[in-house]
């Protein structure tokens, strides 16, 4: 039986007599260890100006993280021990981020600066961030969100909603909250951010809840910002809210709610543009993917709309809502959304197109291609009737204009309903082009149900509803494949 070598044999290729090359190549190797297990890890290279990785993000079909513009290495690196920061789960830390923060914003034109938050359980309420910052979070890690109510402060509504989603006046802040910012990192080594939403979930519940929840991560106002490779649990309301912002690359986010926890939308881009949502996991409450842009009368003042959003390589699971749901707040308009390569399974809608009288706005150049649906209840739905407005301003002459949505190469497996496409009586509802959809385990009675659209199909099955049936394939539908 032969015997394994030693390390020292393998380095020196058992060599008879002493030699310091072997020496040299040993102390090289303990040095890069060294750097890899580093406590204070930097950016990937692809981060880093002048690198865009393995390969150029900008030029590759398949990721659109290009949308983050590399930043240099940040300058200033501390960790949140260095603050006085208790990791023991029962610690509020809350006054210890703020005050790191603070710190490190004194950095953020002579370089730029990166908090480090080590293994622990570090609870704190609400802080908020700074420009040409990082918030690191390493193995083991994990923020939990304060149980006080007082820890997460009442701001001023957002303008384009014109008062809190869930109820008059202002709205809680999010746990983790920026405004205003750029180049903003969120990242890390598959940490974890807590909400603690259950207490917030109960206030919902038994309707005593008194102010909007507040998210779980919500940048205002921004640009530049990542947000990668962390796993966020248990959200009070939506996980991740930008709004207003540009340039947003979320990506390699594992996103976890019960499926009973309500209004746990998992990313939520909202009045925002250059947005890049891909490879996440998520499992919530409502929808995986919501974009938005604004609620009735205060959206169409704003008149800030949502576009240029590519949605790519997302799976999981909503008993309630969608994997992808385009409204219902859309009031500022939404155009050139690009879904592709979604993967849903036990959820009650896989596609949607969610809008309403009163909303205004328009949603136009939609495009969702390979779609793999496993036990969705409706697998596409355009869907109305809501009733769901701020005050008694709306007004209900303003309904929405959708055009040109194209849904191509889907396979839907054991749906309980055919697709329900429910436009809205005197809104423009044209140009739906559906290609190669196949929608499998559907009792024969099950039969589309569609109203006020109108558009073309090709190599549907079942059989489309006679709006979509036209004859010969027109150009505007060459868009989808």
């Amino acid at each position: 039986m032969n015997s394994a070598k030693p390390l020292w044999g393998v380095l020196t290729g058992n060599f008879v007599r002493p030699s310091w090359a072997p020496l040299i190549l040993l102390f090289t190797l303990l040095a890069i260890l060294l750097v890899q297990f580093s406590t204070r890890p930097v950016f990937p290279e692809w981060l880093i100006s002048g690198s865009t990785g393995p390969c150029d993000v900008a030029d590759d079909p398949r990721t659109c993280a290009g949308f983050f513009g590399a930043v240099p290495r940040r300058k200033v690196v501390m960790s949140i021990t260095e603050f006085g920061g208790v990791g023991d789960g029962k610690t509020s830390n809350t006054e210890t981020f703020r005050r790191a923060v603070r710190h490190m914003q004194g950095f953020g034109e002579k370089g730029g600066s990166q908090l480090n938050v080590p293994r622990g359980r570090w609870l704190t309420g609400s802080f908020n961030l700074t420009s040409n910052f990082t918030l690191f979070l390493q193995e083991g890690a994990v923020i939990l969100g304060s149980q006080d109510p007082e820890e997460w402060p009442i701001i001023e509504p957002l303008p384009s909603y014109g008062r809190g989603r869930e109820r008059l006046g202002g709205r809680h802040i999010s746990l983790i909250h920026g405004d205003g910012l750029t180049n903003v990192v969120i990242t890390g080594q598959k940490g974890t951010i807590d909400g603690q939403g259950r207490m917030w979930w109960e206030l919902w519940w038994n309707r005593t809840l008194e102010h909007t929840r507040g998210h779980l991560v919500e940048l205002m106002n921004s640009q530049n910002i990542l947000i990668s490779n962390l796993t966020f649990l248990n959200s009070p309301f939506w996980n991740i809210h930008p709004v207003y912002c540009s340039n947003v690359v979320i990506k390699d986010m594992t996103i976890l709610a019960p499926p009973n926890a309500p209004n746990t939308d998992g990313i939520d881009p909202d009045s925002s543009t250059n947005v890049c949502i891909e490879d996440c996991y998520i499992e919530s409450g409502d929808d995986l993917v919501a974009v938005k842009s604004g609620w009735d009368q205060y959206g169409i003042t704003m008149s800030r709309p949502s576009s240029n959003i590519i949605v790519r390589r997302v799976s999981g699971t909503t008993p309630t809502c969608s994997g992808v749901g385009i409204g219902s707040e859309m009031s500022g308009g939404i155009s050139n959304v690009t879904v592709e390569d979604l993967h849903v399974w036990d959820s009650a809608a896989g596609v949607r197109i969610k809008s309403d009288k009163g909303r205004g706005g328009y949603i136009a150049n939609i495009s969702f291609s390979n779609i793999t649906m496993e036990r969705v209840k409706i697998p596409i739905r355009f869907s109305r009737g809501s009733n769901d407005h701020p005050d008694e301003g709306w007004d209900p002459k303003a309904v929405p204009k959708v055009k040109g949505i194209f849904i191509s190469n889907v396979i839907s497996l054991n749906s309980t309903k055919a697709p329900v496409l429910e436009g809205i009586e005197d809104a423009i509802f044209e140009e739906i082009c559906f290609k190669n959809v196949t929608l499998l385990g559907l009792a024969p009675s099950m039969t589309w149900k569609c109203e006020f659209v109108s558009g073309f199909s090709s190599k549907v099955l079942p059989m489309p509803c006679p709006h979509l049936q036209n004859n010969g394939s027109p150009s505007w539908c060459s868009h989808s494949s």
